[in-house]
């Protein structure tokens, strides 16, 4: 390794993901998960108060919608709000498990052995971080379309439906109700771009070791003279180690994030699909239209950066037993190039990032989703053709 010039610190990368996780409720100091504290206190009232009971009303006012068009314009948001509770609930629950994935990049293991991987490492990085600015302030634009309608005088209706025990059609209880409604959403929406970054994240990092570890194996024979052939087995034993290393910290990964991608691909083909019926009711490029078209676009690009980045890690995993073969490999003695065709065995089918072994996130799962969306809306276009003659 070039010294302390190669040494890159991982963590720094979500250090922003962590502090929005933070002031959310989602991330207790230290290496712990949540304890009897004043934070657990903090996160227990915010998560109640903007995730759970938001949500939980939302469905109670729908039980008391009874025609189509009026519960797609409900549920169309109200199917994705759900998935804010459950990325809470298994983020609280697996908040260990997370922690200890990040305390492996602190490994030799997963450090960048020269300068050239470190580069190439910042270059992975550029997309993810131009998403995480895309997202975050597609977020915060959600103040801007949740506060137009009340700037613009239409006062008839809040944000989205919700149940309250009370009534708030008069001043001051609407203009309570209708921060309290904006309040929710931007929480929600933060909760979903900080936990779905943090995820991507992970991702990058996982192609970014596919990424060391061929550049690794091209390097591991480069020996001069005979005296140090021992030195090259070293280096191939290294990046067996590694690839083990790599596969570990992988399966950590998945403990936390298979139920959140599971529901996360369901729901979102759903309200894909809900969401372009619902532009076709509304009066194209009014305020509500473009808020909804926005939303959609949202979900979409969310949904497909999640199988980008899966998909990026099956590419760079399938790249590495090409790469043992671009290495001095010839001038190896006979039990190092067996080590060598038995490792490179191992590597036949490239590692994919599935969901509970279902379904892998790729570029052909994310055409799925656009179709099943699709079919979606062709069914509600028909139920809506129906129930109108």
């Amino acid at each position: 390794m070039d010294g302390q010039e190669s040494w890159f610190d991982w963590n720094a990368i979500f250090n922003p993901n962590l502090r929005v996780m933070r002031k959310l409720g989602l991330w207790p100091e230290g290496k712990q998960s949540y304890k009897l504290d004043l934070y657990t206190l903090y996160a227990t009232l915010m998560v109640i108060l903007f995730a759970a009971y938001p949500t939980f009303s939302e469905y109670v006012a729908i039980y008391y919608v009874k025609d189509l068009q009026s519960v797609v314009a409900i549920i169309f948001v109200s199917l994705f709000d759900l998935m804010g509770p459950i990325k809470i609930y298994f983020i609280i629950r697996k908040t260990s498990v997370i922690k200890k994935c990040m305390e492996n990049f602190k490994s030799e293991w997963f450090q960048p052995k020269n300068r050239v991987q470190k580069i190439r490492i910042e270059e992975n990085f550029k997309l993810w971080k131009f998403v995480f600015k895309l997202l975050y302030t597609s977020c915060f634009s959600l103040i801007f379309f949740s506060f137009l309608p009340l700037v613009l005088g239409e006062r008839e209706k809040t944000p989205y439906v919700m149940w309250l025990p009370f009534s708030f059609d008069r001043s001051p209880y609407f203009e309570l109700v209708y921060f309290y409604q904006i309040f929710c959403a931007i929480y929600l929406c933060l909760v979903h771009v900080s936990v779905d970054t943090t995820i991507f994240g992970l991702k990058v990092c996982i192609g970014c070791q596919f990424d060391m570890l061929s550049d690794n194996l091209r390097r591991f024979a480069s020996v001069a003279d005979s005296s140090r052939k021992c030195t090259a087995l070293e280096n191939f034993k290294n990046c067996a180690i590694q690839h083990r290393e790599i596969l570990k910290f992988l399966e950590n990964c998945k403990q936390f994030f298979d139920i959140i991608l599971f529901w996360h691909l369901i729901i979102s083909g759903i309200s894909i699909g809900i969401t372009m019926f619902r532009l076709t009711l509304l009066e194209p490029l009014s305020n509500e239209f473009l808020s909804i078209m926005w939303y959609g676009i949202a979900i979409t690009s969310e949904i497909s950066m999640y199988c980008w980045f899966g998909n990026e890690v099956e590419v760079k995993s399938n790249l590495v037993s090409y790469a043992a073969f671009e290495s001095n490999w010839t001038s190896l003695p006979n039990n190092v190039k067996r080590s060598l065709m038995l490792f490179t065995q191992s590597l036949t089918k490239p590692v994919k990032i599935s969901v509970f072994n279902l379904f892998t996130l790729s570029l052909e799962t994310f055409k799925r989703i656009m179709k099943t969306a699709w079919s979606y809306f062709a069914l509600l276009t028909q139920l809506n053709s129906t129930q109108l003659n």
